[in-house]
């Protein structure tokens, strides 16, 4: 099939950029630095134990197991910011700068459908996104498991709609650089990825407020991008055992979860930005 010949080469071709190497780098920082930390907050918590010197209120209930899950917690929504940031980013020209640079117009002249070039790019990013995601969701993992010998709970269904969430994005960028120049691709999408998180952040603040008006902007968000609504079920799924809800909006507390409807519906919108990316593609002058 030549879109996986076209996903082979674009995997390589991704993995010369100069950002994906920073972004590389960048990750390796975040994982000593995650490490170190993981080590302070235990063998500081563990101190206060022995001592007695607990905090009172919610410190007093406060377990190992939920410290590590809330760090654990944090991990994740930073793999989950750094991948879609890093998908974004390296997606944003894939077709708009490479029409600019005049590629296409050496690949298309040859026996190869437009569709097959689309869906061929999505296939590549999406492999090298999903290899980075789970590379560095191992490394969270095991950091926890390694430091406080907590894991997080189905860790392989919340890996997975992580990467789900940068699958919506690249389909999103795609469609984006079929249609806008690269620059203007690159704000429109990275806009809306802010969009979509205030959007969850207004949603959980409604919930816990009881203000339906905050809930219904929050719901609609997600129809329009369900990045973060993903991502909260993601959430969800990660820390099972621990059913944190913290009252108030922040991106590792879930006040209320997800449907696993969400999941579908976030199939389905890949599969028709991608279609849409196709036909926006086949109407473009090259």
């Amino acid at each position: 099939m030549k879109a996986l010949v076209i996903a082979r080469l674009t995997f390589r071709e991704a993995l010369r950029k100069r950002m994906i190497w920073g972004v590389a780098l960048l990750s390796v920082c975040f994982a000593v630095v995650f490490y170190w930390g993981f080590i302070q907050v235990r063998n500081e918590f563990l101190n206060q134990v022995v001592s007695g010197d607990r905090p009172r209120g919610f410190g007093t209930f406060l377990s190992l197991d939920l410290v590590a899950g809330i760090i654990d917690g944090l991990g994740f929504y930073t793999i989950n910011f750094l991948a879609g940031v890093m998908t974004i980013f390296a997606a944003v020209g894939t077709v708009a700068g490479e029409i600019e640079s005049g590629t296409f117009q050496a690949i298309v002249t040859k026996p190869l459908a437009r569709w097959e070039i689309i869906l061929g790019k999505y296939l590549g990013f999406a492999a090298m996104i999903a290899l980075y995601i789970v590379a560095m969701s191992a490394d969270v993992a095991l950091t926890s498991r390694a430091v406080t010998g907590y894991v997080p709970g189905q860790i392989v269904q919340g890996t997975a709609l992580v990467i789900l969430v940068s699958l919506i994005l690249l389909a999103l960028t795609m469609l984006g650089s079929a249609i806008l120049p690269t620059m203007a691709n690159g704000v429109v999408v990275f806009m809306l990825y802010g969009m979509a998180l205030l959007g969850g952040l207004l949603e959980q603040m409604g919930s816990i407020l009881a203000i339906h008006s905050l809930v219904v902007v929050g719901v609609v968000t997600s129809l329009i991008l369900p990045s973060d609504v993903v991502w909260q079920l993601a959430n969800t799924v990660l820390q099972p055992d621990i059913g944190l809800r913290l009252a108030g909006p922040i991106p590792i507390a879930v006040s209320r979860a997800p449907s696993a409807a969400m999941i579908y519906y976030a199939g389905a919108y890949v599969v028709v930005l991608v279609g849409l990316s196709v036909l926006a593609f086949q109407r473009r002058d090259l």
